[in-house]
């Protein structure tokens, strides 16, 4: 395993949301409470961003294209990564107007799975959604804190669900022909007294990695659930994670500043930045959003 290095410096109030773009060979990210998009670019080191005039908290690549598809506080519809400009397709909690979006990403078969959760995160207002080619989505959970994680195994029949505030992982068999979940169970207790599970990516050998908020680390789980690696970061609140670059060898990890004091920032001046290595393991191949 190599050295983790920042990849990208940047003071994110709260990183989030990486996912690589294998057709741009691009990794975007997302500053959700700084309303911003980033990007980068490893084979030149070149990266950037364009400012959203709302909180984006998660992108995926789109096989319809243009722009890429992005769930946010006010719904979930297309970004155009060049000038910002999004346009909603659909919100679907009208009902709950103090929730916004939260995680989400694409499984092996091109729907995307997201999350939401009230933003002032004192209820369990939160659900998880999924969306299909044609833009039809159904609630498949409810009653949930903070949805987190939302990747599946590389077969495509279980789906992993972080409850944040619980500090829990559940995990769910996908009925894929309906786009639904079937009974959960607990796949992990991780953390607690401040930390838990955040954003996770999954590998190639199907072992989860989990960014463990509060807990400057990130821990890859084996498919029983038991840990089998715990990787130290730099930073006290990593998010989440996702793997990209040449083979999918590099395993790129968010992270966020907002709530450290003037001495955590101190102790962690990397945080909000980009990190990555090498882990010794590719990622899961994984399609855009089909639709």
């Amino acid at each position: 395993m190599n050295e983790i290095r920042c990849a990208v410096k940047v003071e994110a109030l709260l990183g989030e949301g990486p996912v690589w773009d294998e057709a741009l060979g691009r990794l975007w990210f997302v500053d959700i409470k700084g309303r911003r998009l980033h990007w980068l670019d490893p084979a030149t080191d070149r990266s950037g961003g364009v400012d959203v005039g709302l909180q984006v908290t998660s992108v995926a690549p789109r096989a319809g294209g243009p722009g890429l598809l992005a769930a946010t506080e006010d719904g979930v519809g297309i970004l155009d990564p060049a000038t910002g400009a999004f346009e909603k397709r659909f919100d679907p909690e009208p009902d709950r107007p103090k929730n916004r979006a939260n995680d989400g990403n694409v499984d092996v078969n091109g729907r995307y799975w997201f999350g939401t959760m009230d933003d002032d995160q004192p209820s369990t207002a939160g659900a998880v959604y999924s969306l299909d080619a044609d833009w039809s989505w159904r609630r498949v959970l409810d009653g949930i804190s903070i949805t987190n994680t939302l990747v599946c195994d590389p077969a495509g029949k279980r789906l992993y669900v972080a409850d944040s505030g619980a500090a829990r992982i559940d995990v769910f068999p996908i009925d894929q022909a309906a786009g639904t979940l079937g009974s959960g169970e607990e796949f992990a207790l991780v953390g607690g007294d401040g930390t838990g599970p955040d954003g996770s990516a999954v590998d190639a050998e199907g072992h989860l990695w989990t960014a463990i908020w509060g807990g400057a680390r990130l821990e890859r789980r084996s498919p029983d659930g038991v840990v089998e690696r715990t990787i130290s970061l730099p930073v006290k609140n990593p998010t989440s994670c996702a793997f990209g670059g040449p083979g999918l060898k590099t395993l790129y990890v968010t992270s966020a500043r907002q709530t450290l004091t003037a001495e955590g920032l101190a102790r962690y001046p990397l945080s909000g930045s980009l990190l990555a290595f090498e882990p010794g393991v590719a990622g899961l191949a994984l399609p855009p959003f089909a639709g």
